[in-house]
């Protein structure tokens, strides 16, 4: 039976208008009613307070297990540090990969020690005397800026506000030197968490293979390749880039030691050391503040004209390891943007202090290494195709 429709209604001119009037005096903006389902108010909040509860867990773990897993993060660095070596000894001299880890290992402690041995008792003293003249040197920068360019500075308030007094510098330089040469007999901590770094360290490097092929094991053949290459292009970029950099920083170190007993500047292993390391791990200023501190011991010496000897040793150096060091050694690491670079180093130092700067930049070199593998990438207009870099 077809439905009738409902006979429509007419109003006359004035009561048409007449209704409109009305409604537009009544109600200028019409209203709008929203109704929330009650389910889906429920599973919202279910939610929100599922991800706030993982949230709390999350930070409550980082906080317990913070340093334990900083301390697996530095020892799967220094496995895939070493993992070219050990590997070089499995595949070409058959050697178990536990026998050339353990091999490495080793060596490493018999280089650690003959370093500790010949120069430990120097470089602490070095490295006390250092400390203790600060508050001198403070002084001396003062005066010669005062005197070069008028500047008229306080150099006690300066010394008061970098709370170089006598009591805290001395409090400074037995903690460097014991730092050094009583690190065995009293900090018992330290020496249990270098334990269970070379624990974790060997493992990493002896059953990497073993590692790889059982952590692929838990995923789906389809998420199984993408695993192995994460894994080929950590160990590539971001052990490669650890091996160079120490290195370089072994070389630059080497010379710059050579140097400077050679023109006669104080404290000349601790300068050394600090200009192999900080201009190797610390990107864009790095070469500056190397460079900027024994410039400033020498300024402050005897000869102020050493300052400009080395200024003039660094900056050929500097050219010297762009052009034949560098490109050798870092052959089949990854260049990483300076920006890049510098973010990373000042997230490592806010996370993890001076070791999380150091580790900051090989961190990030895998990461950007494993998105440049997997990230898209499409062509480019011809508007920005012809915008010069």
């Amino acid at each position: 039976m077809k439905r009738q429709q409902p006979a429509p209604v007419f109003r006359s001119g004035d009561d048409t208008v007449g209704a409109m009037a009305d409604a537009k005096s009544d109600d200028e903006v019409p209203t709008v009613k929203v109704r929330l389902d009650p389910g889906w108010v429920r599973k919202s909040a279910v939610g929100v307070l599922f991800l706030l509860a993982i949230y709390l867990v999350f930070m409550w773990a980082w906080k317990a297990l913070g340093s334990f897993l900083f301390l697996l993060l530095l020892a799967w660095l220094l496995g895939i540090a070493i993992d070219p070596i050990v590997t070089r000894l499995h595949e070409r001299w058959k050697w178990p990969r536990g026998l050339g880890t353990l091999f490495v290992f080793f060596m490493l402690a018999v280089f650690t020690g003959i370093f500790f041995i010949a120069f430990g008792q120097l470089f602490a003293s070095q490295i006390s005397a250092l400390v203790q003249a600060a508050p001198d040197i403070v002084q001396s920068v003062i005066d010669w800026l005062n005197q070069r360019f008028n500047l008229g500075l306080n150099p006690q308030s300066i010394i008061d506000q970098l709370n170089l007094t006598p009591q805290t510098v001395g409090k400074y330089a037995g903690q460097a030197a014991g730092g050094v040469l009583g690190v065995l007999s009293s900090a018992i901590g330290v020496v249990f968490q270098g334990f269970t770094l070379l624990l974790f360290a060997f493992y990493f490097a002896a059953d990497g293979p073993r590692l790889r092929r059982h952590i692929a094991s838990l995923l789906p053949t389809s998420q199984q390749s993408v695993f192995n290459n994460l894994w080929q292009i950590s160990m590539e970029k971001a052990g490669g880039f650890v091996i160079s950099r120490l290195g370089l920083a072994a070389i630059s170190a080497t010379f710059s030691a050579l140097f400077f007993i050679l023109i006669g500047v104080d404290y000349w292993l601790p300068l050394a050391l600090w200009m192999g390391l900080i201009s190797q791990f610390i990107p864009t200023v790095g070469t500056y503040l190397a460079i900027a501190l024994p410039a400033l011991i020498a300024i402050l010496s005897d000869d102020p004209l050493d300052a400009v000897w080395v200024i003039i040793f660094a900056t050929v150096y500097q050219q010297i390891e762009n052009y034949f060091f560098a490109p050798k050694i870092s052959a089949k690491t990854m260049d990483i943007h300076p920006a890049v670079a510098f973010g990373s180093v000042i997230a490592g130092a806010a996370l993890f202090g001076p070791i999380g700067a150091l580790i900051g930049i090989p961190v990030a070199a895998a990461v950007l290494a494993f998105l440049q593998a997997y990230t898209r990438r499409y062509e480019l207009i011809p508007e920005l195709d012809q915008v010069e870099e």
